[in-house]
Parts: structure tokens; C-alpha cells; sequence
């Protein structure tokens, strides 16, 4: 079984880790929201380097918690995109919406 987790670490990043796809991404996506909205932080990591695999809902998922940052009025930045995600953001025309806090 593939485990998946998303946490806040002790400096206000958010750590995902794991696989990240449709089996995972839904309990992943509840979890990020309710940290993201908890942190009293003025701007907000997102931490991608424990990520072992991802497919398009990984994406899907940073977009969702780069949403929940700005609307929390919280900067937001992306740390160690895997490359598979790297490239579904890439086909997507993402790459620059994603590398800019």
C-alpha cells in the first residue's frame, strides 16, 4: 500500500509526502486545506521533496492549496517539485504560475 501524508513542520511548511494520485488526493486535499487555514504564518512553503510519485492530482493539489494560501492572505512557494510533476506542469502550461510565490 502507498502511503501519502501532508503535515505543517515546526517552521510553517507543509510537507507532502508519498504517492500522490486519485486514491490519495481527496483525504490529502481535506488535510492541507484545514493546516493551511490553521497556520498563523504570513507567507507558506510547500514542501514537495518527500514525494515519491505523482500524477496529475498532485498538481491538482498544489494549485488547490496555492488557492487556500492566497485566500487565507498568505504568500505561498513550491520546494522540490518532482520532476513527473514538473512535467505534467509543463503540458499544462503551469510551470510559471507554480514557480512564482
Amino acid at each position: 500500500m502507498n502511503e501519502a501524508a501532508v503535515r505543517m513542520s515546526d517552521v510553517d511548511e507543509l510537507l507532502l509526502s508519498g504517492v500522490l494520485d486519485y486514491r490519495t488526493g481527496p483525504d490529502l486535499r481535506k488535510e492541507g486545506q484545514a493546516l493551511i487555514k490553521s497556520s498563523k504564518a504570513a507567507s507558506l512553503v510547500i514542501d514537495c521533496s518527500a514525494v515519491k510519485k505523482s500524477s496529475s492530482v498532485g498538481l491538482s493539489l498544489l494549485l488547490c492549496f496555492m488557492r487556500d494560501a492566497q485566500a487565507a492572505g498568505k504568500a505561498v512557494s513550491i520546494r522540490a517539485m518532482p520532476e513527473d510533476m514538473r512535467e505534467i506542469a509543463q503540458v499544462s502550461e503551469l510551470t510559471e504560475l507554480l514557480a512564482h510565490p
